[in-house]
C-alpha cells in the first residue's frame, strides 16, 4: 500500500499558485467591466420602460438585449472575478449547475436578439408596407417573449452537461466546475451551438444590413405624390425627407455596430474553443484565457455605451435619468425633440401606437422646422411628459 501510494504522488501534478499580478489584474479588470456593463444595461432596461416615446420595436428588442447581457455579467463576469482570486470553486454543485445555465441563457438569448432587431430593421426599411402590420409593440413583446422562453428550454441541457469535480494535485485539492462529459461528447454540442448562436445570426446581419445599405445610402426615399402641386410643399417635403433619411442611416449605423462589436469581441474565445477542440492538449494560457473572457464581458457592457455615443434620443434619456431629482440648468434642459416617424401611416393613426406605428427615430429640430419651440425637461421627475414654452 505504501508503494502504491508513492507511485501515485510521483504521477500527480503539481499546483502552481497564479501569480499576484495575474490576481490583481484578472479581478480589476474584470470587475471594471462589470460594474459599468450592469449600470449601462440597467439604465438602458430604465429608460425604455418608463419613457413612453422610447417604447418602440427597436428599442424593445435592445431591451431584451440588455437583459441577456445583464445575465452574462453576473452570471459569468462576477463569478470569475473569484475564481480567478482563490483560483478553486466556491459556490457548489448548485452554483455550478444554475450559474452555467445562466450564462449559457444570456449568451444564446443576446444573440437572438440581436437577429431579431436585424430583421426588423430589414422589414421597417425595406419593406415599409408590410412594417406597419409586422413591425409593432405588440408583436416585439411576442418574439421577444418566443426568443426567452426558446433559449431557457434549449439551455436545460447544460444541467446534464455541467458538474463539480475535484481534481487532486500532489499538494493540494483543487475543485473546478467543469463538464462532466467526454470532449468528443461535447464536441457536436458545441459545434451545434456555435452555428445556430454565432454563425447563422452573423451570415444573416451581413445579407440584411446589405439589403438595407443599398436602400439608405443608394436609393434616397422618394416625395410623397401629393406634395408636388406646390412648390413650398415640395421644399418642405423634401426637408423632411432628407431629415427622415439621416436620421434612419444613423440608427441603422448604431445597430449595425452592435453586430460588428458581436462579430469581433466574441471572436478570440469561439476562435480558441474551435482550435482546443481539435487539439490532444488544448491550450490554456491563463493570460491569453483572461483576454477571451474580457473580450466576451466587453460585449455585454459596451452597447449602452454605443446608444449613448450614436443616438441622440438615448443620450438625451440617460441625461434625463442621471439627473432625476435634481433642478437641471437652463444649458442643460434644452435637447432635441424626439419625432415619430411612420413609413406608410396616416394622420388619424398616430394615436395607435401598438399596431401601426412602425419605428420611433430621433430627428433633431432645426430652426426651420421649430422654429419658436423647445422641449424642455419637466421640473419633476416625471417620464414619458414633455413641456413646450410658449414665446
Amino acid at each position: 500500500m505504501e508503494n502504491q501510494s508513492a507511485a501515485e504522488n510521483q504521477t500527480l501534478a503539481i499546483w502552481s499558485e497564479r501569480s499576484i499580478e495575474y490576481k490583481v489584474g484578472s479581478a480589476l479588470l474584470v470587475l471594471l467591466i462589470c460594474v459599468v456593463g450592469i449600470v449601462g444595461n440597467v439604465m438602458v432596461i430604465l429608460v425604455v420602460l418608463t419613457t413612453k416615446h422610447m417604447r418602440t420595436p427597436t428599442n424593445c428588442y435592445l431591451v431584451s438585449l440588455a437583459a441577456a447581457d445583464l445575465m452574462v455579467l453576473t452570471a459569468a463576469g462576477l463569478p470569475s472575478v473569484a475564481d480567478s482570486v482563490y483560483g478553486s470553486w466556491l459556490f457548489g454543485r448548485f452554483g455550478c449547475l444554475c450559474i452555467t445555465y445562466f450564462q449559457y441563457l444570456g449568451i444564446n438569448a443576446s444573440s437572438c436578439s440581436i437577429t431579431a432587431f436585424t430583421i426588423e430593421r430589414y422589414i421597417a426599411i425595406c419593406h415599409p408596407i408590410k412594417a406597419q402590420f409586422l413591425c409593432t409593440l405588440s408583436r416585439a413583446r411576442k418574439i421577444i417573449a418566443l426568443v426567452w422562453g426558446f433559449t431557457s428550454c434549449y439551455c436545460v441541457l447544460w444541467f446534464y452537461l455541467s458538474d463539480t469535480e475535484e481534481v487532486v494535485y500532489r499538494d493540494v485539492t483543487v475543485v473546478v466546475c467543469a463538464y462532466k462529459v467526454q470532449r468528443s461528447l461535447y464536441m457536436p454540442i458545441y459545434f451545434f451551438d456555435f452555428g445556430i448562436f454565432f454563425v447563422l445570426p452573423l451570415v444573416l446581419a451581413t445579407i440584411l444590413y446589405g439589403f438595407i445599405a443599398r436602400i439608405l445610402f443608394l436609393n434616397p426615399l422618394p416625395a410623397h405624390p401629393k406634395d408636388k402641386d406646390g412648390v413650398g410643399k415640395m421644399k418642405s417635403t423634401g426637408r423632411s425627407c432628407s431629415t427622415t433619411a439621416s436620421s434612419r442611416r444613423q440608427v441603422t449605423k448604431m445597430l449595425a455596430v452592435v453586430v460588428i462589436l458581436f462579430a469581433v469581441l466574441w471572436m478570440p474565445y469561439r476562435t480558441l474553443v474551435v482550435v482546443n477542440s481539435f487539439l490532444e492538449e488544448a491550450y490554456l494560457d491563463i493570460w491569453f484565457l483572461l483576454f477571451c473572457r474580457s473580450c466576451v464581458y466587453l460585449n455585454s457592457a459596451i452597447n449602452p455605451i454605443i446608444y449613448n455615443a450614436m443616438s441622440q434620443k438615448f443620450r438625451a434619456a440617460f441625461r434625463k435619468l442621471c439627473l432625476c431629482g435634481r433642478k437641471p440648468s437652463a444649458k442643460q434642459a434644452a435637447y432635441s425633440v424626439a419625432l415619430t416617424y411612420s413609413a406608410v401611416k396616416e394622420t388619424s393613426m398616430a394615436e395607435s401606437t401598438d399596431h401601426y406605428t412602425t419605428e420611433l427615430e430621433e430627428i433633431t429640430a432645426t430652426d426651420q422646422l421649430l422654429p419658436e419651440k423647445k422641449l424642455l425637461y419637466p421640473d419633476e421627475c416625471s417620464y414619458g411628459k414633455v413641456a413646450f414654452n410658449q414665446p
